[in-house]
């Protein structure tokens, strides 16, 4: 934990630093300083082409310097030539380019004096050339013979370097130069023996001058060669260097230039020259050879090559050899230069000067320009050193080093100021500074004074020196904070004394919060061809928001903030997208944040996952008949691991370019050996899958081929199949193509009747299926099926039981009889038939059935037979859906594979009376106060003798109670009307009507009517079924001058939703003039299409809210009062679709109905057959409502929960 150590009563004084000021700080321009040279020119060429020549000398002190020159050691006034042209407070000079300029030629000195000193340049060298051209002269032609040597010689004029020469003709095409032609580093060109081809006028040297920009030619030489008599044969004779040098010479080479040895010989045939070092190793690099090996050339010279080289002319003939002596030299270089700087009064002056060079550089001391006197000189001076003690003030000077040697001159100079003067800060006064919290704050103090000042910062108001470990005073004077917090906020001040006085500034400094990023997601791993957003979320100082800059980089590289690679990466401030993600998209993605104060980074790794690459390398090995190994490399998993890998195989005759899989191996295995089937031509390839999917398939390996062999297996699946009686066709499943084995593929089939002693019977036969006829019918047979080939046959065959054609049943059962269950259900048994009688295999019974008449009416029905099948071999069965009050007819047969038997003989039964069905309607003829008139129709099915009729009714209200049921017993069974008296003014009822039998009573139809109050009119409901066609339906038993409310709804429906509601008014007697009358007004005609345009938008709305399944206000209001009777009903028969949001009444209701028991049996669904209509599934599960006839057996609800057009009075 941070502790300031001054709460330890520990103070660390931080205000007795010591300035080096003399190093760190240049000295003001305000302060009295010696003269300094700033700038000045070296050696210059005054180019012809050049207007004018500057020579610069720039020098800067207090009091601002004077400047003179010499020239060549001598003073050169610059006033003495008109064409000298000079500024005030410079010792710059023009030399402009009029006339004759050579005269300027030589080496130039600036010297920058003023009260105190006097400082010195180096020599400024200029040089004034010449224009270079060759003497116009006269050449002799030279003759020669073949064989002999010649030197043309080019000696150029002289110029500034660099200097080029080529050798060329009067077309300026070059001399072609190889061994036997060349030409030499001075220009001349050598022949080492010429020949008739060398003969021509016009050998032109050309010298060019880049720097002049200048060529000139040399007038042209004419060679002559003659053949010669005899063949001038010799050995190798030096040229360059020349037999007058000796066997050797001496090179001298400046260190770090380049090292020219050259070395050129004539002799027939032509010699060849090699090069090698004498003493000590040849360089590393092994030297380059130019002029086609003629010039050994090494460039930046170092120690290491001095030594001896000796270079070799050999032709058959002999040999001929020269040594290089190289020695290298160098210029002046500094070890040690004198270093001035600013001295306090009384201080001690040492200053040192020592060089290096070969030759080794004589050192000359110099004080403001002239050479010391030791005699009259204060202080000791030696060649390496000067020092005085006890400085003053009249001690400042300019001290001048010299290291000379002959390849050059080296100037150091030292200025030595002593002074005496209060310390100057030259950071100005209320600087404000700012850094973010944790970085290291910087407050500047800059200071000049001698002697050097003492110097501290205090913070605030407080006068105590600053003194925690986290404050650090550089020798500049700058205040060095590190890892700021908030608190370091506020205001600073600088102190700064000496002997002479002293001075202080103050500081602001303002802490920032520290930018800080995140990026989301972290570390991605993203599919190939995916997109990827990431996202930099950043917080950053409100201060610094106009500085805020945010970049993205990949891999340290900077992504450019417009879109790339055709809008694939996109930038958008904070965010990064990538569609279409590439492999080579992966890396690391840095967001870069930066402030006018601190940079913050964070990074993800974005890692892009792929397919594997397919398997490489593909070689098979262990070659077997039956196997074979194959190895591979594998690609790379793209940051998936290889889960397994996919062999698959071809082959080129049974299915060819069909590739299909043989076997899976583990991700980490690359080898496999492959189990093979005889008689294949294979070839292989391999397919890596990893989590992400399958790579593209390897290259297909080399084709390996098995022998054939005789078959492994038999054929499977053997089976019987037939479809005339007498015949028998056995089939199974041919081998598949790898089966085979070998060619010649056929199956030997061997087949024998069961339990009868007789030999096989046997065929061969090429295709999967044999047919035999003339066989008992149904009888088993042994058969036997094996496969061969021409190598052999397979294994020995299992035996398979399959029995020959089958035929009809030629026997009914017998002892058919019916049991009634209900006046729907009846049970039938009957004996079956013997198994030999069968003829194949018994599949089950069928029940045939017919209604004959009915017994309400004893009218005789058309004979439309109905059937249900039982499965198996059992003797009973059930038969639902019967007509009631009806007689039938019916007969039994069985069936087998080939078909139905005969039918039993016919028997007779008769279904019992039931309960009639709903009446057609009820409807409210007119109300009164206290009574009500009530009309019904007949049931459309009586299903017996009816007995009457059971009228009731209830009060219901629009809450959720209603009242008890009253019932009145209707025993006149013609009696189709009824008035109800003893009812309550002004109350709503709700009228139940059901016709009964002896059997009970049948579903009740039912109506809602409202009775009259005083003088008031009633309301009623009446209810008519409407077929689906017709766009019309007639309403009956309507009161004239009476307001009705039409509704439609959807027969069947549960919740009976309305699709249509209107109001309408019937005409009265008196009134139908008038509505005549009102038909034809404008007004009237505009309301009805208003209310047409109305009713329009209410059924769309309707049909819209049906489709929904939402729920109306007609089917909340039968919720709240259900028909009793309906309500039973509707859970018997529509108990599978029950609308599961019914709410239900505070108190239970009682059964209107509750002595009509529930048509049925006890029986298991197992009894009940297979019907015409799809009844029962085989296992006896109940399919739908059993409907035969939709006359005889349809059950139709007509109830009032699905009545259609209900009307309310």
């Amino acid at each position: 934990m941070e502790m300031l150590l001054s709460t330890k009563g520990i103070t660390i004084c931080l205000f007795f630093f010591v300035l080096s000021l003399a190093a760190a700080i240049e000295i003001p321009l305000s302060v009295s300083q010696l003269p300094t040279i700033t700038e000045q020119s070296h050696t210059q060429v005054a180019y012809p082409f050049d207007e004018d020549f500057t020579i610069k000398c720039e020098a800067r002190g207090n009091p601002q310097p004077t400047f003179n020159w010499t020239k060549d050691g001598k003073p050169f006034d610059l006033s003495s030539d008109p064409r000298i042209v000079t500024s005030n407070n410079t010792g710059t000079f023009v030399i402009q380019n009029r006339g004759i300029i050579n005269n300027f030629q030589g080496k130039y000195r600036c010297f920058a004096s003023n009260v105190l000193g006097t400082a010195m340049s180096e020599e400024i060298e200029l040089i004034v050339p010449s224009v270079p051209k060759f003497p116009k002269e006269k050449i002799e032609p030279l003759d020669v013979e073949h064989g002999d040597s010649v030197i043309l010689h080019c000696n150029p004029p002289k110029g500034i370097p660099p200097l080029h020469i080529y050798w060329m003709n009067i077309d300026l095409q070059h001399i072609p130069q190889d061994e036997r032609v060349s030409m030499s580093l001075k220009g001349d060109l050598y022949f080492a023996n010429v020949e008739e081809s060398d003969s021509r006028s016009d050998y032109c040297c050309f010298a060019a001058f880049p720097r002049l920009r200048t060529i000139v030619q040399k007038m042209p030489m004419t060679l002559k060669v003659s053949r010669s008599n005899f063949i001038k044969e010799r050995k190798p004779k030096l040229l360059i260097p020349p037999e007058s040098a000796g066997s050797s010479s001496s090179v001298t080479v400046i260190k770090g230039g380049v090292l020219l040895l050259e070395c050129i010989a004539e002799g027939l045939p032509t010699p060849h020259l090699s090069w090698v070092k004498v003493t000590g190793n040849m360089p590393k690099d092994e030297p380059e050879t130019e002029n086609f090996g003629k010039t050994l050339k090494i460039d930046q010279v170092t120690a290491a090559d001095e030594g001896t080289y000796q270079c070799t002319a050999s032709n058959p003939m002999g040999r001929a050899r020269h040594e290089f002596h190289v020695h290298v030299e160098e210029p002046p270089q500094w070890l040690k230069k004198p270093e001035g700087g600013v001295y306090s009064v009384g201080t001690n002056l040492v200053l040192l000067c020592e060089a290096i060079g070969n030759p080794e550089p004589s050192i000359q001391w110099k004080m403001n320009g002239m050479p010391i006197d030791g005699r009259t000189f204060r202080g000791r001076i030696s060649t390496r050193e000067i020092s005085l003690t006890n400085l003053q003030l009249q001690d400042s000077a300019v001290f001048q080093c010299e290291a000379t040697n002959k390849h050059g001159t080296i100037l150091a100079s030292a200025n030595v100021n002593v002074l005496n003067i209060a310390p100057l800060i030259l950071t100005p006064d209320g600087e404000n500074y700012a850094t973010v919290v944790g970085y290291s704050a910087f407050l500047h103090c800059d200071i000049f004074a001698s002697p050097a000042a003492d110097v501290r910062w205090t913070k605030d108001d407080s006068v105590e020196p600053l003194s925690a470990f986290r404050y650090e005073l550089n020798k500049n004077g700058t205040l060095e904070i590190r890892d700021t917090k908030k608190e370091d906020s506020g205001s600073y001040a600088c102190w700064a004394a000496n002997s002479v006085g002293k001075r202080a500034i103050t500081a602001n400094l303002d802490i920032r919060d520290a930018t800080k990023l995140v990026v989301t997601p972290k570390n991605p791993r993203v599919l190939k061809s995916h997109s990827i957003l990431l996202k930099c979320q950043a917080e950053y100082d409100s201060h610094l928001k106009h500085s805020f800059k945010l970049s993205w980089r990949k891999d340290g590289d900077e992504l450019p903030v417009n879109s790339t690679e055709g809008g694939r990466i996109i930038l958008d401030r904070d965010t990064l997208f990538i569609s279409s993600v590439l492999l080579e998209d992966q890396g690391v993605y840095r967001c870069v944040a930066s402030t006018a104060l601190d940079t913050a980074e964070a990074e993800a790794q974005l890692i892009v996952l792929d397919v594997p690459d397919p398997p490489e390398d593909l070689q098979l090995s262990e070659n077997q008949n039956r196997s074979v190994r194959l190895s591979w490399k594998a690609g790379a998993s793209h940051n998936s691991p290889v889960n397994e890998s996919i062999i698959e195989f071809e082959e080129n005759h049974w299915e060819p370019e069909l590739w299909q899989e043989l076997m899976r191996v583990p991700g980490n295995d690359t080898t496999a050996l492959l189990s093979l089937s005889p008689y294949v031509n294979y070839q292989f390839r391999v397919v890596s899958v990893n989590a992400v999917g399958r790579s593209q398939p390897s290259k297909p390996s080399l084709r390996y081929a098995t022998p054939p062999a005789a078959p492994d297996k038999n054929p499977e699946n053997i089976r019987v199949e037939a479809s005339e009686p007498n015949e028998m066709v056995m089939k199974w499943e041919p081998l598949k193509p790898l089966e085979r084995n070998g060619p010649g593929l056929e199956y030997k089939v061997s087949w024998r009747q069961r339990g009868v002693e007789a030999d096989w019977n046997e065929e061969l036969v090429k295709k999967h299926s044999l047919s035999v006829r003339n066989v008992p019918t149904f009888v088993p047979y042994e058969i036997k099926v094996q496969a061969v080939n021409n190598l052999g046959s397979g294994p020995e065959p299992n035996i398979t039981i399959g029995y020959s054609g089958e035929d009809f049943p030629d026997a009914a059962p017998s002892g058919v009889t019916v049991e009634v269950v209900n006046s729907t259900l009846v049970k039938v048994f009957w004996f079956g038939i013997p198994r030999d009688r069968v003829r194949g295999h018994l599949r089950g019974y069928k029940v045939n059935w017919w209604k004959t008449r009915s017994i309400l009416d004893g009218k005789r029905h058309h004979p439309e037979k109905h059937f249900l099948t039982f499965v198996g071999d059992r003797n009973y069965g059930m038969i639902p859906g019967l007509e009631p009050f009806s007689e039938f007819r019916l007969t039994v047969s069985a069936f087998n594979s080939r078909g139905d038997g005969p039918e039993s003989s016919p028997v007779v039964f008769e279904t019992p009376e039931g309960v009639p069905e709903q009446p057609r309607f009820l409807r409210i003829l007119n109300f009164d106060k206290d009574s009500v008139t009530l009309s019904w129709g007949l049931p459309k099915k009586a299903n017996g003798h009816l007995t009457g009729y059971i009228l009731q009714y209830q009060i219901i209200n629009e809450t959720h109670e209603v009242g008890a049921v009253s019932n009145v017993s209707v025993a006149n069974r013609s009696a189709l009307s009824w008035r109800l008296a003893g009812l309550s003014p002004s109350t709503k009822y709700k009228f139940y009507i059901k016709a009964c039998t002896a059997k009970g009573c049948g579903k009740a139809a039912t109506e809602e009517g409202l009775t009259l109050a005083q003088g008031g009119k009633g309301s009623g409901r009446i209810s008519d079924a409407v077929k689906p066609t017709p766009k019309f339906q007639p309403s009956e038993a309507l009161e004239p001058g009476t307001e009705y409310t039409i509704r439609l709804v959807t027969k069947n429906w549960v919740d009976n939703n309305s699709i249509f509601e209107d109001v309408i008014e019937t005409r009265g007697r008196a009134y139908a003039g008038i509505y005549e009358g009102i038909s034809t007004q404008g007004w009237f005609i505009g309301l009805m299409c208003a209310i047409a345009l109305l009713t329009l938008l209410l059924l769309t709305i309707c049909f819209v809210r049906r489709n929904k399944g939402g729920k109306y206000s007609v089917k909340e209001k039968e919720d709240l009062h259900p028909d009793p009777e309906a309500q039973s009903i509707k859970d018997e028969i529509f108990g599978e679709y029950s609308d599961s949001d019914e709410k239900p009444l505070k108190g239970s209701l009682q059964s209107l109905n509750g002595d009509i028991k529930a048509t049925g049996s006890a029986d298991s669904l197992v009894d009940y057959g297979e019907g015409e209509h799809g009844m029962f599934n085989e296992d006896g599960s109940f399919i739908g409502a059993y409907s035969g006839s939709k006359e005889k057996g349809s059950v139709e609800s007509t109830g009032s929960s699905t009545a259609t057009f209900p009307l309310h009075a």
